[in-house]
């Protein structure tokens, strides 16, 4: 306590002899205070405070932040700076809830007051003040939805484009996650924010990122039924119904909802006229494969294979010809795709789960020992797709099932000694898809 007070004994000195050179009459200094005197000493309490912050010692600033607010308010920015810096020391600090609540009042009426005299700063704003207020209702507030929802709502009007879009995302990720906990958001109020909002993003390209997790979160909410998708964006396309942004938007929300009806297929498919590109053309497949349409499917997926340059999306495209091939039936062209795959990138499960299943199904339909020797490879390919698919896959479960399926087909051991194998050997396939590939001898 010694060394503060020395500390504001000196910044008093320093201060007074400053002042020396100061003529307080000038009107320059009259935000300090009417008469030269309380401009003198209010110059001096705004030392103060912020001595008092730099050395922790903060009740005696809440007092200096005090008695500035309401002698001269509008005289320095630093005052509501200082004094935010103040009260979020002192609620780390907060002995009680009571205690605490009165102090995060307190921080926000700093930020209430600061923009009430500063607002119209050419850099720090209503728009910068507001939106750390709306951070700060979060932080500290975090049950009181109202507030946070009022806030931020209040922080991206003033910001208008300007806004950080991170501000955007956390008011709208903040009203979906009310819409699904609490009764107080309706879907009519997250359906007309996602639509108010959404070109936001367009003026903010730099925001691309963000615009992925205020995609998410409305798609997240359960708002984003099929019903209420295509009521959104059947009357948003009939206003641009070349707007690749506004198509795009619809076949992803739509593509996320599991959505299959007319209006989709019309839309994916008029955003692939816009934007014929794999993205594009790898939705559509997939949403027809699921309809059971494989010959549209397969259109699209040659179309874009055709034009595509880049192995790594030629990639992706084999891979989900594969796929719909398989789904079709089709186990040779699903294993001659699926190879293809695998040399692009040998690293993806998927082309060794599609081989595996092809080399089953060709098996089963050869019969005998040669048949039964098939599931070894069956089972070896499969085996490395549980090695490389991650665990949250949508083809994992199925390939773990399937694992025992295939080992449930191997040879038993008195079929492997009347052809006479002995487990370990080395066996070469002879038929089916499988044929001419090398395996190891397992009985069952």
């Amino acid at each position: 306590m010694k060394n503060v007070k020395s500390l504001l004994s000196a910044t008093f000195a320093l201060f007074a002899f400053a002042a020396i050179a100061q003529d307080f009459s000038d009107p320059k200094f009259a935000v300090w205070g009417e008469t030269v005197e309380e401009r003198r000493q209010n110059m001096l309490t705004s030392s103060f405070l912020k001595e008092a912050c730099d050395n922790k010692n903060y009740n005696q600033g809440s007092a200096y932040f005090k008695e500035l607010i309401e002698k001269c308010p509008a005289a320095t920015m630093n005052t509501y700076v200082n004094g935010t810096k103040l009260f979020k020391s002192k609620i780390a600090r907060a002995k009680s809830v009571a205690e605490k609540e009165a102090l995060v009042d307190s921080l926000l009426l700093c930020y209430d007051l600061r923009n009430q005299y500063f607002g119209n700063h050419s850099k720090y704003g209503s728009a910068y003040i507001l939106d750390r207020k709306a951070r700060e209702v979060l932080n500290y507030l975090p049950s009181d939805r109202a507030a946070i929802r009022k806030a931020f709502r209040e922080a991206i009007e003033a910001g208008g484009d300007n806004t950080d879009p991170e501000t955007v995302v956390a008011y709208f990720s903040n009203l979906c996650d009310d819409y699904k906990n609490t009764d107080e958001v309706v879907a009519d109020e997250v359906i007309a924010e996602y639509d108010r909002l959404t070109p936001f993003f367009t003026q903010n390209p730099e925001g691309a990122e963000f615009k992925k997790q205020f995609d998410a979160s409305f798609g997240l909410s359960g708002v984003a039924s099929c019903e209420n998708l295509e009521k959104l964006f059947s009357e948003r396309l009939a206003a641009a119904p070349d707007d690749e942004s506004v198509l795009s938007q619809a076949v992803a929300l739509m593509s996320r909802a599991g959505c299959d009806s007319e209006f989709y297929f019309e839309v994916a498919e008029k955003y692939y006229v816009v934007k014929p590109q794999t993205e594009t053309a790898l939705f559509l497949a997939k949403a027809f494969q699921g309809k059971g349409d494989f010959a549209k499917a397969s259109k699209y997926l040659n179309e874009a294979m055709e034009a595509e340059q880049d192995p790594a999306e030629q990639q992706k495209l084999l891979v989900r010809i594969a796929l719909v091939n398989l789904a079709s039936n089709n186990a040779s062209a699903a294993a001659a795709a699926a190879r293809q795959a695998r040399d692009l990138n040998p690293e993806d499960g998927v082309p060794y789960f599609v081989l595996a299943q092809c080399y089953g199904i060709s098996a089963g339909n050869c019969g005998g020992f040669a048949g039964q020797a098939a599931f070894w490879v069956a089972y070896d390919t499969m085996t490395k797709a549980v090695e490389l698919l991650p665990e949250d896959s949508e083809y994992m479960p199925h390939a773990r099932t399937a694992l025992g399926q295939f080992r449930s087909r191997f040879p038993s051991n008195e079929e492997c000694f009347f052809n006479e194998l002995q487990e370990g050997a080395r066996y070469t396939v002879t038929c089916g898809l499988a044929a001419g590939i090398a395996t190891t001898v397992r009985p069952r």
